[in-house]
Formats: structure tokens, C-alpha cells, sequence
């Protein structure tokens, strides 16, 4: 990428309030100022716009994969990350580039008024340059933005496999929804890592709201219960209803030798025992 003439950075350099006021103004319009101070936006351009200038002065020129322009990478990568947490899309957060080029264009077009050649190729490289820029934001804006995604995706993992004491050495797990092979995971760390805090000798896994059991959650379902007997505990099933019953039969899957129950208050009923407790002087 060719490296601007110096008028032109001059130019930008000694009309930045003007291009400033015109570049927030623009992007007040388009709507990428959502959930924006006027205070943050007025910051953030500020900021960018010096340390594009600070660039454009290096002996880079405009090659925005340099060493010269580490800072405006960054900081673009800030932006990004900021803007995916406040729910704006790629559009709004490449707009915060893309927004600068009407105020530049119409800066170099009086610039070089003179000199139609210079003008031209200036708008071209000027265009090139935030381009660039705009590609590397949208790109960084959908790395954020994945990894928001994945974060809210194991905080909502987290949120649906609650480990529950009942009693003193018995936990319950209650699992609602399907069970694949990532919620698994979560699950037997979750639960592995709560048998060792408590000291728990007895988990509950019930999966009353568990729709469908196939092949796959049952094998799902023993591997966890094969790693909570390598901890030292014994583990218990409920929620095996009528339907699931005959889908497990169908299927041929083998559950020896897994203690299984119809409900949770069974389950229950059956830990206290093997706890030594007495129901009815425990009631």
C-alpha cells in the first residue's frame, strides 16, 4: 500500500476539530452510537485519530500490518471487544471506520482543488487505508464477539446443571434440557468438583427433564457416573419414566449395575437409608 503524500497528512493534521465534529456527527447518524456516551464516543476518536497520524508519520506509511501501527491495532481491538459487549453488530463497529471516510474525502477534495491527479490518488489510497482498517475491525469485532458467545454459552451451562446438597453427603443434580457432550463435560466437572468440597459419598443425578434418552445420552450418562465412582462415590439415576424405560430396552443399552429410580423422592428415600438416617425420627 503506498504511503500518503505529506500534504495530505498535514492537512488531516491541521484540520483535525473539523474533521472530529464532522465524523461524530456522521456516526450519531448512522446509529453506531448506540449505548455510547457522547463523553466515550468524543474520547474514542479523538484517541484513533492521533494515533493514525502518529503512524502516518512513521516510515511504515500507510501498511497498517507494520510496527508503526501496533497502537491503532490495539486500540482497534479495544474498540471491538467494547462494542460486542454493549450488543452492536460488525456493521455498527466497522461504521466506526467506515464513518471517517466522507469528512476525509471531502478535506482532501478542497486540498487538492487544484491538483485533480493528486486529489485522485489520494481519495484512492485514503480509501485503501480505511479499508484496511475497517476489515481488521470487523475481524476482531467477530473474534469478541465469539468469545462473548462461548462465555454466556458455559455460564448458561453452569446455570443448568445446579449441584444441590439434599443432606449431608448427598448431592442431587437435576438435569432439564438435552444432554450432549459438552454439557456432559460441565456436568461431571461441576459435580466431581462439588463431591470433593462436600465430602459427599451419594449423588442424584435426575433427569426428569431430560426429554429423549438415546444411545448417546446413555453413554453420556455412564461415563459420568463412571467417574463419580472413581472419585468414591456411589451414584443414583432418577426420573426413569415409563417412556424412557422402553426407549433404553428398545435400544438394548446396558445399565448394570446403575441404580436406577423412578423419581427423585425415591432416590432420595434410598440415599438417606444407605446413610444410616432413620425417616422418621429425621421427620
Amino acid at each position: 500500500m503506498a504511503a500518503l503524500h505529506s500534504g495530505t497528512v498535514e492537512a488531516i493534521s491541521n484540520n483535525q476539530a473539523q474533521l472530529l465534529n464532522e465524523w461524530s456527527t456522521g456516526l450519531e447518524a448512522s446509529g453506531a452510537t448506540r449505548n455510547l456516551k457522547e463523553q466515550e464516543l468524543q474520547q474514542q476518536t479523538s484517541e484513533f485519530l492521533q494515533l493514525t497520524l502518529a503512524a502516518l508519520h512513521s516510515e511504515s506509511g500507510s501498511n497498517i500490518a507494520t510496527p508503526a501501527w501496533e497502537k491503532v491495532r490495539h486500540f482497534l481491538e479495544r474498540l471491538s471487544a467494547s462494542r460486542a459487549l454493549l450488543g452492536h453488530d460488525s456493521h455498527q463497529a466497522a461504521t466506526f471506520i467506515f464513518a471517517l471516510k466522507g469528512p476525509l474525502f471531502a478535506l482532501l477534495q478542497r486540498h487538492y482543488s487544484d491538483q485533480p491527479q493528486v486529489q485522485a490518488q489520494q481519495l484512492l489510497d485514503i480509501s485503501e487505508l480505511l479499508d484496511s482498517l475497517g476489515l481488521h475491525t470487523i475481524r476482531t469485532f467477530q473474534k469478541s464477539r465469539e468469545a462473548v458467545i462461548k462465555r454466556q454459552q458455559e455460564e448458561l451451562l453452569e446455570l443448568s446443571t445446579p449441584v444441590v446438597k439434599l443432606w449431608d453427603g448427598i448431592l442431587a443434580l437435576p438435569m432439564i434440557g438435552t444432554l450432549d457432550s459438552q454439557r456432559t463435560q460441565v456436568v461431571m466437572e461441576s459435580l466431581l468438583q462439588r463431591i470433593v468440597d462436600t465430602g459427599s459419598e451419594i449423588a442424584i443425578i435426575d433427569i426428569t427433564g431430560v426429554p429423549t434418552v438415546d444411545t448417546l445420552v446413555a453413554q453420556h450418562l455412564l461415563k459420568t457416573v463412571t467417574a463419580i465412582r472413581l472419585m468414591g462415590a456411589d451414584c443414583i439415576i432418577s426420573g426413569i419414566r415409563p417412556q424412557i424405560a422402553q426407549t433404553i430396552v428398545h435400544l438394548g443399552l446396558d445399565l448394570q449395575g446403575v441404580i436406577t429410580k423412578a423419581n427423585l423422592s425415591d432416590a432420595l428415600k434410598l440415599a438417606l437409608s444407605r446413610q444410616g438416617v432413620n425417616l422418621d425420627k429425621a421427620v
